[in-house]
């Protein structure tokens, strides 16, 4: 019945007869009651009650043992050692990676580091090798991790998971492909397995450019064209390059040629809900709903769409159960980190940013916008940020984005204001059209007055592409220079692409004013004699509260 895959039956019968030979020790053999025993925990397993399988796998290792020390004895009535049902016992080493199994799924790390450590060195096999490494690894024992992960390539040169995981731990690329050389030259149309490893040495090292270059190179090879997994690591360095237009192109594409993709969909719907498509992010995250609850993303997107509709405290739980799902998911935890952010839980945020960064410490994103950095400038710890932002640069380049995040922090010190305008020169000589870094260049030039040349600025940066942010600096440039037409115009197409944008509101309403001064004034003269001008204004208030309310309670009906 196991082998029919009839687990309930198997469960329910096995335990009668566990119940029996408790009862009576001459109904069956050690070696059938060892058989029982580890059938009843292959049931539970099956039912997901990893603490009792875990339980009955340690009694059946027990059985195992009494099974051994009698082997020598005169066999009991009816078994032999040699029958074909004794040599087909499962092994002493196939029961302790049930356990670890069993524990690794309830989180006791440590358990089950301890249980495989049990097995001798030249007994592990590559799956006992490889859970091994990826639980060193993620208890931060990386020497471990690394001796493990050679282990299993030495047994399967084609183990490419756990190639990731070497060039994941800083060890060269080309150590690597030396360890995968002999099957690459033996096997027919392998070649590409060098090329694939580079790839990833690249991404691993931060280089995002030339890890997007190598994998477009294998990309276009004919054999290994619309392969699902290139386009999603692709997808991925160019969000990490910051190129959002283009890796949510990839993400497309993957989900064109394979609908029931679910790898990489967190960070497509991170991108769309930032790019402000919130219909068509929860879409996407009912149909991963539909393919896997089981899986962090589907949950990491419905946190997004709660976020960016200012759902914290929703998308802080949706961040929390994608955590629970899997505690290495870096969008889920930088999910729950901004929702803290925004709760003004600083503290707490920091927590989650520190745990995604040392999971994933070549992502920038860890770092910049709502997060790491940002928290500490939050919480005036300028010092601790400016340290972190030092440490970006020197591991990973004077590039667009780490100038940016260096040049983020010195503006927050009026010393280093100098310093910060060098750094987002260097940016923009890199990248002319990298909006992080014209924002904060727009921001040092209203700082210093300098409105013609931030308007010179902003439209050179939209002449290739259209930004709420940078539509709206650049209105409220043109109302300094008193250029209120052209500025009404720049609010609206803020708007139009931002409707929330609570900044362009107020931008148009202050337009209002002032394209109308004299009944603004003459308002002011009815508001001293009736206060009517307040009434409308609390009127408008509550409107507006009400619509807040009523859409609160439809997105509570979902």
């Amino acid at each position: 019945m196991a082998v029919s895959g009839l687990h309930s039956n198997v469960r329910l019968l096995s335990s009668l007869l566990l119940t029996m030979s408790t009862n009576s020790t001459e109904l069956f053999s050690p070696s059938q009651k060892y058989q029982l025993l580890v059938y009843h925990a292959d049931a539970l397993f099956h039912d997901k009650e990893y603490r009792n399988a875990a339980c009955k796998y340690t009694m059946a290792l027990q059985q195992k043992k009494t099974l051994s020390k009698i082997s020598k004895v005169r066999p009991f009535p009816g078994s032999t050692t040699s029958s074909p049902q004794a040599q087909s016992l499962p092994s002493e080493i196939e029961l302790r990676y049930k356990i670890a199994e069993c524990y690794t799924i309830l989180k006791l790390d440590k358990d089950a580091i301890a249980v495989l450590e049990g097995i001798p060195t030249r007994q592990r096999t590559p799956k006992i090798n490889m859970m091994l490494a990826n639980l060193y690894k993620k208890a931060g024992q990386e020497r471990s991790a690394v001796t493990s992960y050679k282990e299993v390539i030495r047994q399967c040169p084609l183990a490419l998971d756990a190639i990731i995981g070497l060039l994941s731990l800083s060890v060269k690329g080309a150590e690597v492909a030396s360890m995968a050389m002999d099957v690459i030259q033996s096997i027919p149309n392998l070649d590409w397995l060098s090329v694939w490893i580079k790839a990833y040495a690249f991404i691993h090292s931060g280089d995002n450019m030339r890890a997007i270059n190598t994998i477009c190179s294998l990309e276009k090879k004919s054999l290994l064209r619309d392969n699902v997994d290139l386009l999603i690591s692709l997808a991925d360095l160019y969000f990490r390059a910051g190129d959002t237009k283009n890796s949510i192109l990839k993400f497309e594409q993957a989900q064109m040629l394979d609908p029931y993709v679910i790898k990489g969909m967190d960070v497509y719907g991170y991108l769309l809900a930032r790019e402000g498509h919130l219909e068509d992010v929860e879409v996407l995250g009912g149909r991963l709903f539909n393919i896997s609850d089981q899986h962090a993303e589907p949950w990491v997107i419905s946190g997004c769409h709660s976020f960016y509709s200012k759902r914290y405290s929703r998308a802080l739980y949706l961040g929390a159960k994608a955590i629970q799902l899997n505690s290495s998911s870096v969008q889920a935890l930088l999910l729950k980190g901004a929702a803290l952010r925004n709760m003004v839980r600083v503290q707490e945020a920091i927590i989650h940013f520190r745990e995604a960064m040392r999971l994933a410490p070549c992502r920038l994103d860890c770092y910049e916008g709502k997060c790491l950095i940002d928290c500490y400038l939050a919480s005036n710890s300028i010092r601790e940020a400016m340290g972190m932002a030092n440490n970006v640069y020197k591991t990973l380049g004077a590039n667009a984005q780490t100038l940016t995040i260096l040049a983020t922090v010195c503006l927050e010190d009026p010393m280093t204001q100098e310093k910060a305008k060098t750094l987002l020169d260097k940016a923009l000589a890199q990248r002319p059209d990298y909006i992080k870094a014209v924002v904060k260049k727009g921001e040092l030039l209203g700082r210093e007055q300098k409105y013609e040349e931030g308007i010179a600025l902003l439209r050179n940066a939209l002449g290739n592409q259209s930004d709420c942010v940078l539509h709206r600096m650049l209105g409220d440039f043109l109302v300094a220079v008193n250029d209120y037409q052209e500025a009404m115009d720049q609010y609206s197409i803020a708007l139009s692409l931002d409707p929330n944008d609570q900044k362009s509101l107020e931008g148009m309403q202050k337009m209002e004013k002032e394209e109308s001064p004299t009944e603004a004034t003459a308002d002011e003269d009815v508001d001293d004699m009736e206060g009517s001008g307040e009434e409308g204004d609390l009127e408008g208030s509550d409107s507006e509260a009400a619509q807040w309310a009523d859409q609160e309670q439809w997105f509570g009906m979902q």
